[in-house]
């Protein structure tokens, strides 16, 4: 299949290539030249003519939106950017010709080199049947949510719960320290009786015990972004967020120190600063503990 890609940066990349791999044809843009890719394009334009299927991993809402004016010939659109609920049923209700398909994924760069990644899709059920063995040429777990929006929903709920989650272990955890519980101790405790948040428990070691935020997994930037779109959501929905907002606060606070290309959890450093607590652990002990 002549599939259309625009966007490959750290997400986009990877799961171009595992398109390519999968024996499709592509041709791909971005704002700069990208090696690997045979069929690049100069413009948005020239990369979606005689395609069928577009893909694109975009920042955000306003890179997305600016693209819908530009297409005119492929049948269907996947977006797999993390977008606002409102602009994606903005733009499904402005295509005309083409069946647009919001299609956020989750797993991040490494999942998106090794193809294990989640999709949550939001449109037309037909078209997402119809071009679930392309998706799954990107993820493995691609995911029919609901109708236009809610692939987006889903993945702002997400994205929400996981920073809502990080902000308040680190209140957490600068308690029970200061309270005279060592940081590897209180940890094994803490994952031992919340099974149900396993996942985000397993990957708080990763950066925010050993103190590490570079390279980043995922940059405050981009979770400020994700956190305010929740919240904005919240807001339309009349669903009062008070924690959220705490969350969305300390994202913004991490930006204004400088923090927006680290990893998001070093937003977590603020709350050490303000218990007058440091919670580090050796990497080499995080590792027997989690092995």
């Amino acid at each position: 299949m002549k599939i259309a890609f625009v966007g490959l940066g750290a997400m986009g990349r990877p799961m171009a290539a595992n398109l390519q791999r999968a024996g499709h044809e592509l041709q791909v843009h971005d704002l700069r030249p990208v090696e690997g890719f045979s069929n690049f394009r100069n413009s948005v334009a020239e990369t979606v003519e005689g395609c069928e299927l577009l893909f694109t991993s975009l920042p955000g809402p306003a890179e997305v939106e600016a693209l819908a004016p530009q297409l005119r010939s492929v049948k269907a659109w996947f977006d797999l950017s993390t977008n606002s609920p409102q602009v994606v049923r903005r733009i499904h209700a402005q295509l005309k010709n083409v069946s647009f398909l919001d299609a956020p994924v989750s797993g991040g760069p490494k999942g998106a080199q090794s193809g294990k990644l989640a999709i949550w899709v939001g449109g037309d059920q037909a078209v997402f049947n119809k071009y679930q063995p392309v998706l799954k040429s990107i993820g493995d777990q691609p995911y029919y949510v609901g109708p236009i929006g809610a692939g987006t929903i889903a993945k702002l709920a997400h994205n929400a719960a996981s920073f809502t989650v990080q902000a308040a272990l680190a209140e957490i955890f600068t308690l029970g320290v200061k309270a005279g519980v060592e940081p590897l101790a209180l940890f094994k405790a803490l994952r031992q009786g919340a099974t149900g948040r396993k996942r985000t428990f397993d990957r708080l070691p990763e950066h925010f015990l050993p103190g590490v935020y570079d390279p980043p997994a995922f940059t405050v930037k981009l979770a400020h972004k994700d956190m305010a779109l929740a919240m904005e959501l919240a807001k339309e929905q009349g669903v009062p967020m008070k924690v959220g907002q705490i969350a969305l606060d300390e994202l913004a606070a991490a930006m204004q120190r400088g923090w927006s290309e680290r990893d998001c959890r070093v937003a977590m450093t603020l709350q050490e600063e303000r218990a007058e607590v440091s919670v580090r652990v050796p990497r080499e002990r995080l590792q027997d503990a989690m092995d």
